[in-house]
């Protein structure tokens, strides 16, 4: 004789599960605003004023050739110019917070495309992720997990 057993929704928490969290959303679901990054050699007293305007925390830092080398911590930043330890014509590149590229610590590669589920993974130990294409030629945006909060309070999921 076959039993069957029945998993109540008590035992059965669906909302637990990523993938049923999101349902099924990736990045591009979040309708971010469109990316906004520095050049290296920009200066801080401009790197400030455009982060205030477009209300980013962070922001990507590229050189010349539009290569991602790392971001500013706005906040960190402003703190420091306001107790006169950064000059307001001093370069970003002073006081960017440089990518780790190495084998150890892998650059995690994160596009329109990926889903939602994989990225709240990635901001469990990140404080934000820059999204890219998926050549990594383009920073398309920047996304924390309070995008992610938002997205599920808007969705009601």
């Amino acid at each position: 004789m076959a039993t069957t057993s029945v998993l109540t929704s008590a035992q059965l928490d669906v909302s637990r599960l990523p993938a049923d969290k999101y349902r099924g959303a990736v990045v591009e679901d979040l309708q971010l605003p469109p990316a906004f990054s520095l050049p290296s050699d920009e200066a801080i007293s401009r790197a400030i004023e455009m982060a205030y305007e477009r209300d980013f925390s962070h922001i990507p830092v590229l050189d010349r050739n539009r290569k991602l080398l790392g971001y500013i911590d706005v906040a960190s930043l402003k703190a420091k110019w306001e107790a006169g330890q950064a000059d307001p014509s001093d370069k970003v590149e002073k006081y960017m917070q440089k990518f780790k590229r190495t084998a150890a610590t892998p650059y995690t590669i994160i596009t329109p495309s990926t889903p939602l589920a994989e990225l709240e993974d990635f901001l469990s130990r990140n404080i934000f992720a820059i999204v890219t294409d998926w050549d990594r030629k383009f920073v398309l945006g920047v996304v924390t997990s309070q995008d992610l909060e938002n997205f599920v309070s808007r969705r009601g999921f």
